[in-house]
C-alpha cells in the first residue's frame, strides 16, 4: 500500500513537468494558449512548472537514496557537533 501511495504522489509532479514542457513547446511553435496573454509569459510559466516538477522528483529520489545509504559520502547527513562541556 505504501508503494502505491508513493506512486500516486509522484504522478502529480510528473504531470506538472509534462504540462510545462508542453507550454514551452507550444511557445516555440508560436501556439498561444488561452490563460496567457503573450508567448513570453507562456514560456516562463512552462519553464517554472517544468523546474518545479523536476525538482520535486529529484528531491524525492535524493531523499530516498540518502535514507538507504546509496549516495556519495559528501552528500551524507552530517551529525551535529556535540556541545562542549565545561
Amino acid at each position: 500500500m505504501g508503494r502505491f501511495i508513493a506512486l500516486m504522489i509522484m504522478i502529480i509532479p510528473i504531470i506538472v513537468a509534462g504540462y510545462g514542457i508542453k507550454q514551452m513547446r507550444d511557445t516555440i511553435f508560436q501556439i498561444s494558449n488561452s490563460p496567457y496573454p503573450n508567448l513570453t509569459l507562456q514560456f516562463a510559466a512552462g519553464f517554472v512548472l517544468f523546474l518545479a516538477g523536476l525538482s520535486f522528483i529529484g528531491g524525492f529520489i535524493f531523499y530516498r537514496d540518502r535514507k538507504n545509504g546509496k549516495i556519495a559520502p559528501r552528500f551524507q547527513k552530517r551529525s551535529k557537533p556535540s556541545p562542549e562541556r565545561e
